[in-house]
């Protein structure tokens, strides 16, 4: 999964610790989409009037958690693998 990433890194100020993403990557919202093709949006909800958080998860498992924001720009907050969709109990 990683390998997926290089690009965006590049993207991205150098981050500081051991793990690749470290640090929030930001870029403007359109960039991200076409780097996340092959990914789906398999949830979203509103954090705040100008900013929502999105799930895209690909059929590998793979799993992205975005959160776009009002002025275009759209960052990864998380990423992992193994991703599976849990489907509520009948009420």
């Amino acid at each position: 999964m990683w390998w997926r990433l290089i690009p965006l890194l590049a993207l991205a100020t150098p981050a500081v610790g051991q793990n690749p993403i470290a640090e929030v990557i930001c870029v403007p919202r359109a960039e991200l989409f076409q780097r996340l093709s092959g990914a789906e949006v398999t949830g979203s909800g509103l954090r705040d009037a100008e900013t929502v958080l999105e799930v895209w998860t690909r059929a590998s498992g793979d799993w992205t958690l975005v959160q776009s924001h009002a002025n275009g720009t759209a960052c990864i907050l998380a990423m992992g693998e193994a991703w599976e969709a849990v489907i509520p109990p009948p009420a």
